[in-house]
């Protein structure tokens, strides 16, 4: 077992608190689905608190479904109008974070074994540290040509096919160097090739090799004690005998769904009995589809907010 950081115990304590979720299959409220697909709700209260949440199990080796990305090359699209444009598939989750003034992802989105999205490695520190650059080893899950799915921390370059991924963290450093050499990052770990067919990032971590191991601080992902706050959230992970997890909490629902910690969401994983799982953008675009119809409610009220890519689910 890997050594655990004050951080990853901590979590370990406070989820065996949590007690355990009842998951009620659901499939019926959503159309024709194979029968490798099957989707799952809890109302079952968060520490006391209203909580709304699905989950999507699939089966990784059926060949009935087919697992993709879409991006928006540019511009944002709701999951709605993905669904429309990606010929009415099975499933549409959002993924990466990005930004809103270039509608850029910030994170590794792959199709097809193509890297469509590269992820931002090097920030600009600020304050008195400005004029200095935090580099950082973000993290995703992908799904080979064999359909089977891997978590890991990467580094890309775009003059390479595919990226570079370590399975165990890299600490981020910092320095007055904008644009370090590859050696930089490869030096300070194990890598290999990531050769996934479908992938995207996100973080940070939240199991490795089943035990809660949240990789926050390393990632970079949110200050202070911001990883304790609820709030609506997408995730993905797997199981050991080969099914995805895609699952969806709704929060800023206020009496009936306060969201969920990145604690919360790991103990859900843990009881699912992945292996692996990833924590994707949240809060306001939070959303999954199915059959093209919502199951978490979006926290904007505009309703669902458009981003630059999603994660898709189709038949063969």
């Amino acid at each position: 077992m890997k050594s655990l950081s004050l951080l990853t115990v901590f979590c370990i304590l406070v989820t065996s608190a949590f007690g355990q979720w009842n998951w009620v299959r659901v499939d019926s409220l959503y159309g024709d689905l194979p029968t490798a697909m099957q989707v799952y709700y809890t109302e079952t209260p968060t520490d006391g608190k209203p909580n709304k949440a699905y989950y999507v199990s699939i089966n990784l080796k059926d060949r009935s479904v087919d697992f993709s990305t879409m991006v928006g090359n540019g511009k944002r699209y709701t999951p709605k109008e993905y669904h429309q444009l990606g010929n009415q598939p099975l499933l549409v989750i959002n993924c990466t974070f990005f930004e809103f003034v270039k509608n850029r992802n910030l994170n590794v989105v792959m199709r097809d074994g193509e890297l469509l999205s590269y992820q931002v490695q090097t920030i600009p520190a600020k304050g008195r540290d400005s004029g200095l650059y935090y580099h950082v080893l973000g993290s995703a899950i992908g799904i080979n040509s064999r359909r089977q799915a891997d978590v890991a921390w990467l580094y890309v370059d775009s003059a390479s096919r595919y990226p570079m991924a370590t399975q165990q963290p890299v600490n981020s450093w910092k320095d007055s160097i904008a644009r370090p050499a590859a050696s930089s990052f490869l030096n300070r770990g194990s890598f290999r090739k990531w050769k996934m067919e479908t992938a995207v990032g996100g973080g940070p971590v939240l199991l490795q090799d089943s035990h809660v191991q949240i990789t926050n601080n390393i990632e970079r992902k949110f200050a202070g004690d911001a990883i304790k706050d609820k709030h609506p959230r997408t995730a993905m992970g797997y199981t050991s005998d080969g099914r995805l997890i895609l699952l969806v909490v709704e929060g800023r629902n206020p009496g009936k769904a306060e969201g969920a910690t990145l604690g919360h969401l790991a103990a859900m994983f843990q009881q699912l009995g992945c292996v692996e799982a990833l924590n994707l953008d949240g809060g306001g675009s939070s959303c999954m589809l199915v059959n093209g119809k919502n199951t978490i409610q979006p926290s904007d009220k505009e309703g669902q907010r458009p981003v630059p890519a999603v994660f898709i689910v189709g038949r063969k």
